[in-house]
């Protein structure tokens, strides 16, 4: 089953960047976080959507690794290749990679987790299995875009 990649251009601004214009590190957890978004939208979930579809609170992150292996500086443009590599009982792992001129500069794994209120105690979130219909989405075999896509490649 081959997974949806979703790939996002970013604009490196002034203020993404530190005295040295290069990006200030914690600016690529939020590149990170609008890609996750980004990539739910290409499997057809929205945000909105999701908040009141499934009445959750969120897809928190609960766990991040990044590596920095090459800066990117003020008016680069990079391109984000963002997958989620493995489906968990109520958590998922999504791998991003960015790519400044073709070289990857960053690269970074985060697991996310489907949350909602607690009925125990509505001041917490807890953790509840992610729905089988919001993991099929994901397949690019089932998502009509990707498929389409994909039928377009083969025929170049």
């Amino acid at each position: 089953m081959a997974n949806i990649t979703n790939r996002k251009t970013i604009q490196i601004e002034w203020g993404d960047c530190d005295p040295a214009q290069i990006v200030f590190y914690p600016r690529y957890l939020a590149y990170f976080d609008a890609c996750t978004t980004a990539l739910f939208r290409k499997a057809g979930l929205s945000k909105r959507q999701m908040l009141k579809t499934y009445q959750i609170v969120g897809i928190p992150l609960v766990d991040l690794r990044a590596s920095f292996k090459a800066p990117s500086r003020f008016s680069d443009t990079v391109i984000v290749e963002s997958e989620i590599t493995e489906w968990r009982r109520s958590s998922f792992c999504v791998h991003h990679r960015l790519f400044n001129k073709n070289v990857l500069a960053v690269e970074c794994f985060e697991i996310r987790v489907w949350a909602v209120t607690s009925e125990a105690d509505p001041e917490r979130i807890e953790s509840r299995p992610v729905p089988r219909e919001v993991i099929e989405k994901f397949s690019a075999e089932d998502n009509p875009d990707a498929t389409h896509r994909k039928s377009r490649r083969k025929r170049r």
